[in-house]
């Protein structure tokens, strides 16, 4: 098998990351690789659904410019592919005083990213859009929406293969070796000749990056994150979607609520470190992976710098009791007979070796390919445009 370019990845950055490549160079041999039977059966496919406005990143990162571009082009395209996109809207509420700056920072940086619509709340106006929930404050962001993103990826792969783009299942990656002037990607099926490689591989990002020859001196650490659902009329309390106003002690949102493209209603996810990359239980445990993740020093130093916040992730997660007194902080008239334990993801989050969380998206090159190292939320509302920067990188790394 040859290709000029293989693309290892077949959740949505991949997917989009190959279609970007195919637009741009129509005549590009083009193989996508994806170890599971599936497509975008990890991040892809374990997250909440919510399509990001570019409410909470520093104006100037890559994350707020791509998350605008690759919103607006997440919309086109599923419209044109008939995909069902709702927006629901989204209020970030502040429960006291204490966060009202924080609030005042967020509209900032709404203000600052080109949001539209975007409106401060008093205590009636948030009654108003969400009749059930309790809050001194808040900011109503109407362009947040919800969609599956299962469903975008399975019509990113009709699309692709309509333009005579080889998908490969089941192929996992277990070697990268120059081979004269190209690659050889060797694999479970396998060896692929390829002119270039270029990898969106999530939770393995920074395994196939080494495995390529990239210098890069991070790692992915993973974090489980386990949802609650709203069963019954419990639902109903939720319009749309309700979120807390960040702690910026912590690098997670904690608690939020989110009326999803079924109209089911999640909590959550927590954020948890876990000692398997792909594993979504409680006690799911991989050797390797602990140990990579236990070995790694900047983890002791996250560990140091945020484990009384980490212990209280855990209790929560253990605890329902913890967790839905959390949640009536919201919403008052929720009773713990509402909520009952929901599926689980893992989110791949790079850090350094000081314990610090690389926020921002982050692409590495190696010999002769180009790696989507760091891509956490909102990698997937920002898909299309993270593709459309890919397909430029890699076009100036092979001479395209």
């Amino acid at each position: 098998m040859a290709a000029d370019v293989v693309v290892v990845g077949g959740g949505i950055v991949g997917l989009a990351s190959a279609l970007a490549l195919s637009e741009r160079e129509p005549t590009l041999r083009l193989t996508v690789l994806e170890k599971e039977a599936e497509l975008a059966t990890h991040q892809s496919g374990h997250n909440s659904g919510v399509v990001h406005s570019g409410l909470y990143y520093q104006p100037g990162s890559l994350k707020a410019s791509l998350c605008r571009e690759g919103r607006a082009a997440l919309e086109a395209f599923c419209r044109e592919h008939g995909v069902p996109l709702r927006r629901c809207g989204k209020l970030v509420v502040a429960v006291d005083e204490s966060e009202l700056d924080r609030l005042a920072e967020l509209k900032r940086r709404g203000l600052g990213n080109g949001l539209q619509g975007l409106a401060e709340l008093d205590e009636g106006e948030l009654r108003e859009i969400e009749p059930h929930v309790t809050g001194i404050r808040g900011l109503h962001v109407p362009e947040t929406a919800v969609v599956d993103f299962r469903l975008v990826a399975a019509r990113m792969a009709d699309a692709l293969r309509a333009r005579g783009v080889r998908i490969e299942l089941g192929f996992r990656v277990t070697s990268i070796e120059r081979d004269g002037s190209g690659l050889a990607v060797g694999g479970t099926r396998g060896t692929l000749a390829a002119h270039a490689l270029v990898a969106c591989a999530g939770l393995q990002a920074d395994r196939i990056a080494l495995l390529a020859g990239a210098e890069l001196d991070l790692r992915v650490v993973p974090f489980r994150g386990a949802y609650w659902v709203l069963r019954g009329g419990a639902a109903s309390l939720v319009r749309g979607l309700i979120y807390p106003v960040p702690d910026p002690a912590f690098p997670f949102l904690g608690v939020h609520f989110t009326r999803r493209f079924d109209d089911t209603v999640w909590v959550g996810p927590n954020a948890m470190p876990a000692l398997a990359r792909e594993g979504y239980q409680r006690l799911s445990v991989s050797v390797g992976d602990a140990l990579g993740v236990l070995g790694w020093p900047g983890v002791r130093r996250f560990a140091a710098r945020y484990g009384r916040l980490g212990a209280g992730e855990v209790w929560r997660d253990v605890v329902k009791g913890a967790a839905v007194r959390e949640m009536r902080r919201y919403l008052p008239a929720l009773r713990s007979s509402d909520v009952v334990r929901g599926p689980s993801g893992v989110r791949a989050q790079v850090m350094t070796r000081s314990g610090e969380l690389v926020d921002d998206f982050l692409l590495a090159e190696g010999p002769r390919s180009l790696h989507v190292v760091n891509a956490p939320s909102p990698a997937a509302t920002s898909s299309l445009a993270i593709g459309r920067l890919v397909a430029e990188r890699t076009a100036r790394l092979i001479g395209l």
